[in-house]
């Protein structure tokens, strides 16, 4: 699964704030182990996510409950039956593919202009109708 620009910026902005120690992330045991957010993350953490606390859980129990681990586990799968012996190949094409998508993010893309309709299209458009 691939991540949204929304989950790039979400990671990048979680980053600074577990560097800066307002948020850790830990893991928690319910039967079932899964990742939470701690820590006091009130009015603050809403402004610098630009969403309410219940869209920051929403966020981080999918970016990191869902996709993360299911990445895992499917690199489990297939390093059970293949070996590690592809990973270095899955890496060297993971690296070009990052490198590829920060070229095309560095290029400008300009809109093809719209054709304009001279004034003898317009009136065979309306003969025509």
């Amino acid at each position: 699964m691939n991540l949204s620009e929304k989950d790039k910026v979400f990671l990048e902005r979680l980053k600074k704030l577990c560097d800066e120690n307002q948020l850790e992330i830990e893991i928690k045991d319910a039967g079932v182990k899964y990742m939470v957010l701690r820590q006091n993350y009130g009015d603050k953490i809403e402004l610098r996510f630009g969403m309410t606390r219940q869209g920051v859980r929403w966020r981080f129990h999918r970016l990191f409950n869902e996709i993360y681990v299911s990445s895992y586990e499917t690199i489990y799968w297939v390093e059970s039956s293949f070996g590690t012996g592809l990973r270095g190949m899955a890496l060297d094409i993971v690296r070009e593919r990052v490198e590829m998508r920060k070229k095309a993010n560095k290029m400008v893309f300009f809109g093809t202009p719209r054709r304009e309709n001279d004034e003898s299209e317009d009136e065979s458009q309306g003969q025509r109708l």
